[in-house]
């Protein structure tokens, strides 16, 4: 399938992330109208460039691209440059201006393009998109790699060779990461949970639309507040995988308006340090992963050496093993269970990434 081309330091569409879920700056919004609809008749690229000049002027970020991946959506295609030559040249129809108009609208407001268009791609999957559920970002990719290699190993290996490996997510927001999972991995089958409605519910057309339902649980639980629910629909499983809620409460101020005024903020801030949801899931991993069953997180530059000092006193059986950056410099963590090796025998800090591992009978990674 086409891949939509993004800037390199891209998380959220039109937030260039160089923090944490986003690039710090102010959340206001200026009134802003859009042109007036055109009373003659205009090309597809006559359409796009003026609305690319009209983000410009009026501080939407990523102008270029904004109205690129619109005029793109309307005339049924993933990028300008998949387009049938000669497309961007002919006039758009009433009702396409007139869509054109309405999607670039949105946009003006500071919404999402993913939430725009209402879909966008995650690896080889095309998901729908919603608000206020949480858009997957390109660096969550490099976390279900690392799951789908863990996964493919074991079942290469004695480990599980015959056996059906389970996964669960906690924070599937659209179900971005079980469904890569499950799409990947034909013999696995997953359960996915979400404190919010909304993506439960996404995540479940998602699953349909993907014809994955059939390998896919999903529960609309709060593991904060729920833990007996946790423990006895979700247990055991080979792998735990989240991208939780780990930004410093401190900081939500400072989000871009596109992911402060759209996206869920509960799917965002972690608490005073950001480390709320993370250590509910680390409590829980024990109890909830299979030997030799792995944890995976997703979490903030700042915390790999504050989880591995709270789970050396907090987590009798869940020791630090590996945490790699991701490829905009965040940090993945993984934890195992197997009480083999010592960190040190573990450390492996790459160019791109840097992944730290702990070691009992239950394994975690973390990605930032």
């Amino acid at each position: 399938m086409w891949t939509r081309s993004v800037s390199a330091g891209y998380r959220c569409f039109g937030c260039r992330s160089v923090g944490p879920k986003g690039i710090w700056g102010s959340h206001a919004v200026r009134a802003c109208s859009a042109p007036v609809l055109p009373a003659g008749r205009i090309t597809a690229l006559q359409a796009m460039d003026l609305w690319r000049r009209y983000f410009e002027e009026r501080g939407v970020t990523e102008p270029d691209l904004s109205s690129h991946h619109i005029v793109a959506h309307l005339l049924g295609a993933k990028t300008i440059e998949s387009l049938e030559q000669g497309k961007l040249t002919e006039f758009l129809s009433r009702e396409k201006t007139e869509q054109m108009w309405k999607l670039c609208t949105r946009r003006l407001s500071r919404m999402p393009v993913q939430y725009v268009i209402e879909e966008w791609d995650f690896r080889d999957l095309t998901l729908k998109m919603r608000p206020p559920v949480f858009i997957p970002r390109p660096e969550t990719e490099v976390l279900v790699e690392l799951v789908l290699t863990d996964l493919e190993m074991k079942a290469g290996t004695g480990l599980g060779a015959d056996t059906r490996h389970t996964s669960l997510e906690v924070g599937c927001g659209s179900g971005a990461i079980s469904l890569s999972l499950l799409k990947s991995l034909p013999q696995l089958k997953a359960i996915a949970l979400d404190q919010s409605q909304d993506a439960v519910d996404l995540t479940r057309e998602n699953a349909l639309r993907l014809g994955l339902q059939d390998r896919l649980l999903i529960y609309h639980i709060d593991v904060m507040k729920d833990v007996e629910s946790v423990l006895s629909l979700c247990s055991p499983v080979s792998a735990l995988v989240s991208n939780p809620p780990y930004l410093f409460s401190e900081d939500m101020a400072s989000l871009e308006p596109e992911i402060f005024r759209f996206e869920d903020h509960s799917a965002l801030d972690g608490g005073e340090d950001g480390l709320n949801v993370i250590k509910q899931i680390l409590t829980l991993a024990t109890k909830i992963l299979s030997d030799h069953g792995r944890l995976y997180l997703e979490v903030d530059p700042r915390h790999p050496p504050l989880i591995r000092r709270w789970v050396e006193a907090n987590v009798e059986k869940l020791h630090y093993v590996e945490t790699r950056h991701d490829i905009t410099g965040r940090s993945v963590q993984k934890t195992s269970q197997h009480l083999r090796l010592s960190p040190e025998h573990h450390q492996n800090i790459l160019s791109a990434f840097n992944l730290l591992l702990f070691h009992a009978k239950v394994e975690f990674m973390l990605i930032f």
